[in-house]
């Protein structure tokens, strides 16, 4: 087996799942499965209580939520569901370029105030759209650079208040176990050779603040969570 080399970015990786002719039963099957693994590791739980719930807190009024590549929908109803158990009044929107994304999350469970369609950040930009909240899962990684830098553009416009891009963050260790741990929830699906190619294609701490242009911050969940922070709100941290 070659060893694989994580000292660098791989970015011309590309992950089963992107390929237009994928096969469409195993690519909805990958969708659904995320919810497992994006409980397992994404570390959206943390993120909501020390960072969601106390935006939340701020304003009595109904929060709207934006989910920039929504994949199958899990984070957004996830994040919509905490929030709705905390007594909080929100609406969330998922938006996904790839309508197969789309349909998938708009045939999974059905939250009263979710919505799901296919667009991207820009359509809403153009639109004059504006969330209190912005976020993403797993998206970065899979950007090139102009595309990464429209992301940012656009979520700065997009965001009220705040905006968290969560990712992984790339290392030997992570690699290592999501190799060994997604092998009993991958069968039938492309989660586990795209997620160790989401790994390569991620970035380091010192990567992604490089990349973040000023305004943005980096912070890290656990060992292996980035978080590229906006936060327009005044005197936050």
């Amino acid at each position: 087996m070659t060893p694989v080399r994580l000292g660098s970015r791989d970015a011309e990786l590309t992950e089963l799942m992107d390929d237009p002719d994928c096969d469409p039963e195993t690519l909805q099957r990958t969708l659904r499965g995320f919810d497992r693994v994006n409980r397992a590791v994404s570390r959206w739980g943390r993120v909501y209580r020390t960072r969601i719930r106390p935006l939340l807190a701020e304003s009595p009024r109904t929060a709207r939520i934006l989910d920039i590549g929504s994949g199958g929908g899990d984070v957004l109803r996830r994040i919509v569901g905490l929030a709705r158990r905390d007594g909080f009044a929100v609406e969330g929107l998922g938006v996904d370029p790839d309508p197969r994304a789309a349909r998938a999350a708009r045939s999974g469970p059905q939250t009263p105030g979710i919505r799901f369609r296919s667009a991207t950040s820009r359509d809403l930009v153009r639109a004059g759209g504006t969330f209190d909240l912005v976020i993403s899962n797993h998206v970065l990684h899979h950007l090139d650079d102009s595309a990464f830098d429209a992301l940012i553009d656009d979520s700065t416009v997009l965001a009220s208040r705040l905006c968290i891009h969560s990712d992984i963050a790339r290392g030997r260790l992570a690699y290592a176990g999501f190799a060994i741990g997604a092998i009993p929830v991958a069968r039938g699906t492309f989660l586990r050779v795209d997620g160790l190619r989401s790994i390569r294609r991620s970035y380091t701490p010192e990567e992604l603040v490089a990349r973040l242009p000023a305004g943005w911050r980096v912070e890290t969940v656990g060992r292996f969570r980035l978080l590229a922070v906006h936060d327009t709100r005044s005197g936050a941290p």
